[in-house]
């Protein structure tokens, strides 16, 4: 069995390739993937080569954990069915070529615990689960029970923003402020403002979340917070970060770093959308065939009205 599949051969330079695929055991499914999001954050990071080190890495790979897909084949053991329609969170079965995170192909074999079965209604809104997962988790802790002080600031206003903003007023908190210096990413809010920083002279937030992966951004969140107030690093860091400690003691501020979703922030967010309390229009702004990938990407990455492409994989087998 094989697949056609994004190869990020090395940093900046992609292929669309076909690949040969593991074969799938009684607890696996084969899945024919339908549309794959290319994610901003992560994706970027591998191409750009920026990526920090860690056990698995290395070109080439194959990218992608934002795809949703149909099962063709399921595993006597796995516990699904052909034709369900799946949101699978990447995948590794490709041989020697790696699956980081492996998603952005065709069809992929995966293990049928990873895969969560979705409403086929949900369409191409489904790559965008594991973001609203991330949304989730960020203002849940994953369901435990430290005391959570939802978002009165949201800095950066992408996709990841958007859904913490949503979220918020979905919530019935008050609506939060989002900061956006990007005029071309104001617009498209619902139920809160965009702002620019510089437009702001408020310094007694209670909670402050940054999604906008600035590693230089900690002084000047820690001089808007209100004294015990909380910074949450909700977004990707590349460079150390680093503050000034005297601001910091002062307010006697706290800094909380929140970590990738779990099963439960995915289970939580598919129940939000599916029975409509949370919608996801308007977030995906640009899509392309998967055979044109190697336009798509660059646009993803370097072009600011685009807040989430997506590859359509159903011409491609």
């Amino acid at each position: 069995m094989n697949s056609m599949a994004v190869v990020l051969e090395q940093p900046e330079r992609i292929a669309l390739s076909r690949v040969d695929l593991t074969p799938a055991g009684d607890s696996d499914v084969v899945v024919d993937i339908q549309y794959s999001g290319i994610s901003t954050g992560t994706e970027k990071l591998l191409w750009t080569g920026t990526m920090p080190t860690f056990p698995g890495m290395g070109y080439p790979l194959v990218p992608g954990y934002e795809s949703v897909g149909k099962v063709i084949q399921a595993g006597s053991a796995s516990g699904l069915h052909e034709g369900q329609t799946v949101f699978v969170p990447g995948a590794r079965c490709y041989g020697e070529i790696r699956g980081l995170f492996g998603g952005s192909a065709s069809r992929v074999v995966v293990g049928a615990d990873r895969v969560t079965p979705i409403s086929e209604q949900l369409g191409e809104q489904s790559v965008l689960l594991a973001l609203a997962a991330t949304a989730y988790h960020a203002v849940s802790m994953g369901g435990t029970r430290h005391p959570i002080t939802p978002p009165e600031l949201i800095v950066g206003h992408g996709v990841l923003g958007r859904l913490l903003a949503r979220m918020t007023v979905l919530g019935g908190h008050p609506a939060p402020v989002v900061w956006e210096r990007n005029p071309l990413r104001a617009g498209g809010a619902e139920g809160y403002s965009v702002i620019r920083p510089e437009d702001d002279d408020r310094r007694n937030y209670r909670s402050v979340y940054d999604v906008s992966g600035d590693a230089s951004i900690l002084n000047s969140l820690i001089s808007r917070i209100a004294p015990g107030g909380e910074i949450v690093l909700a977004g990707f860091y590349t460079e150390p970060l680093s503050f000034l400690f005297a601001p910091a003691f002062m307010r006697e501020a706290q800094i909380r770093v929140a970590a990738e979703w779990k099963k439960p922030d995915l289970l939580a967010v598919k129940w939000l959308i599916e029975t409509g309390h949370l919608t996801l229009d308007g977030l995906i702004t640009h899509r392309e065939q998967a055979d044109r990938a190697q336009a798509a990407y660059p646009v993803a990455f370097n072009d600011a009205d685009c807040l989430k492409m997506i590859l359509d994989w159903r011409q491609c087998s």
